[in-house]
C-alpha cells in the first residue's frame, strides 16, 4: 500500500490496518526464529508499513486540531 492510498483512508481504517500489519509481522518473526520464513525481506517491508501507518495517523490527528494532552511534570 502506498502512502497516497494510506492518506485516503479514515483514521479508524488506518488503525485497523496497522493492527493487521503488526499481527502479520509477529507471525513472520516467529517463523524467522524457527527458520521457516519464505521471504526475510518481508519483515523490513512490514516494519516500514507500520511506521507509515503511524505517521499518517499522527498527521490526521494533528490536522483535526489540538488534543488535550496534559504536560504536568511527575515528581
Amino acid at each position: 500500500m502506498e502512502l497516497k492510498e494510506m492518506r485516503e483512508l479514515t483514521e479508524e481504517e488506518l488503525l485497523n490496518k496497522e493492527q493487521e500489519t503488526k499481527k502479520e509481522l509477529f507471525h513472520l518473526r516467529v517463523q524467522l526464529v524457527s527458520g521457516k520464513v519464505e521471504s526475510p525481506a518481508r519483515v523490513r517491508q512490514l516494519r516500514r508499513m507500520v511506521a507509515q501507518f503511524k505517521t499518517v495517523i499522527r498527521e490526521k490527528q494533528k490536522a483535526s486540531g489540538p488534543t488535550t494532552v496534559s504536560k504536568e511534570k511527575v515528581a
